[in-house]
């Protein structure tokens, strides 16, 4: 039945999962650029919010792969 469902579904990549990417690895250079000036506080700030975007890009991954009828969790 979900297979019936899925199986009309032309699958095409989430236009933001590259961006998350791409904000991720610019916050991350950001925060070592500040570290290496002396601003720790600002490279902590920094750091942090690495972290959301990187975990909003993931959320992204696995809910794009969910609407296309993939299950990353279940073993083949």
């Amino acid at each position: 039945m979900v297979e019936e469902i899925f199986e009309d579904k032309k699958r095409v990549r989430n236009p933001f999962v590259p961006i998350g990417a791409l904000v991720t690895a610019g916050v991350l250079t950001a925060g070592l650029i500040s570290f290496r000036q002396g601003n720790s506080q600002l490279g902590q700030k920094l750091m942090r919010a690495r972290v959301v975007v990187q975990g909003a890009t993931v959320a992204l991954m696995v809910g794009t792969a969910f609407y296309y009828g993939e299950n990353p969790w279940r073993s083949s």
